[in-house]
């Protein structure tokens, strides 16, 4: 038995979305930026995939920049537009993922001024707080749409608002968003927003930085004049084909996905919430239709993961790129988490492909495991 429940660290490749992508892994192996015949069927599905993703964001072909992942474009977005203000300040979110707060910290190390914007206790940012993050040199604002820990979403538009209002550059990392929740670039008000393929059913190792074409900015890597000179380098298409048609499929199933996961994810929140102690966090906050970061203090040790491994179920504690960090969360410690809950997270994020006999049987482990690891004085109870 293998029950996936980490699709918030990435997603199984679409066998339709593979398909799409072989003939480029094979015959079809052009250039895009060479003339021949080979080069010019590359370039076309170049053009079909930009289409295809630009439909599901509600964007124009011409504002997509490719690149090898979220990391990437948000890399590219902050380095990019703090190239063209040698002296300006930066404000993110107490709640970014760490592709981007890395290099923000870079940026920081470098003498610029870096602000942090608060969040409340269900994890979203305050439009108050927005406003106290910005100085009169503050030249970009960086807002996650949705966490990719807690799921919970933020009023990206009201927030681009007041970002707008004072002529500062507004981006927002998007990638946990993607294809779970109606993304409308244009209506957004965001200059710069990130994506990346492989958490909704594409391929890893490709991504994009969707840009107003205002802004200006200062690639990361020089010596070509791929991406409209935006970002130079051969364009990985098979995986740009494979992201196109991940988009396309995304938007063609969209009300039956999420539809999916609604119910999935009440059905998961019901079963937890019958477990000694369990803490959903965020509960009341608007959420992604697939995720659940829960707290089970009463469990006993830090073998609780192990131990749902060892029983076929893959779970994470948070966000796959801290693994292995014994520090934690960043994003429960902005939202002033209660200590006794830091301990025994668990982040449940479905998949179109899971169900309810899979949450049946995640919940009948946790009950199990309980029984079996719990303190001593739980037992105890038990048998008196």
């Amino acid at each position: 038995m293998s029950i996936y429940l980490d699709h918030n660290a990435t997603t199984p490749l679409d066998g339709r979305v593979l398909e799409s992508m072989l003939p480029f892994l094979r015959g079809e192996h052009g250039n895009p930026s060479s003339p021949h015949r080979l080069g010019r069927t590359a370039r076309a599905a170049l053009d079909t995939a930009r289409e295809q993703l630009a439909a599901l964001i509600n964007a124009a072909p011409a504002q997509i920049v490719f690149t090898s992942g979220g990391t990437e474009a948000n890399n590219l977005a902050l380095k990019g537009v703090l190239a063209h203000h040698p002296h300006g300040r930066i404000a993110i979110s107490a709640i970014e993922h760490s592709s981007l707060r890395g290099p923000a910290a870079a940026l920081a190390g470098q003498g610029r001024q870096l602000d942090s914007i608060g969040v409340d206790e269900q994890g979203r940012v305050p439009l108050a707080a927005v406003r106290q993050a910005l100085y009169p040199d503050t030249r970009l604002v960086s807002v996650m749409l949705a966490n990719n820990e807690t799921g919970v979403l933020q009023d990206i538009a009201n927030i681009a608002a007041v970002v707008r209002k004072a002529g500062v550059i507004m981006h927002s990392d998007a990638v946990q968003a993607l294809a779970k929740i109606d993304i409308d670039f244009a209506a957004s008000g965001v200059h710069m927003m990130s994506l990346s393929a492989h958490k909704m059913g594409g391929p890893k190792g490709v991504g994009a930085l969707i840009m107003d074409e205002s802004v200006a900015f200062e690639p990361l890597l020089q010596g070509g004049g791929h991406e409209r000179g935006r970002r130079a380098g051969t364009e990985n298409v098979a995986a740009i084909v494979g992201f196109g048609a991940a988009a396309a499929l995304a938007q063609q199933e969209f009300d039956e996905r999420r539809l999916h996961l609604l119910r999935l994810r009440d059905y998961l929140e019901t079963g937890l919430r019958g477990l000694p102690g369990a803490v959903i966090f965020a509960a009341d906050a608007q959420r992604l239709p697939n995720t659940v970061l829960v707290s089970l203090p009463q469990f006993a040790g830090e073998t609780l993961l192990q131990n749902l491994d060892q029983a076929g179920i893959m779970i994470s504690a948070g966000s796959a790129c801290m693994s292995g960090s014994l520090s934690p969360s960043p994003v429960l410690l902005a939202m002033q988490v209660a200590p006794r809950l830091l301990r025994n997270v668990l982040r449940i994020s479905l998949g179109a492909g899971n169900t309810h006999g899979e949450i049946d049987i995640l919940i009948a482990t946790l009950h199990k495991l309980h029984k079996q690891f719990a303190p001593w004085e739980v037992k105890s109870a038990g048998n008196a």
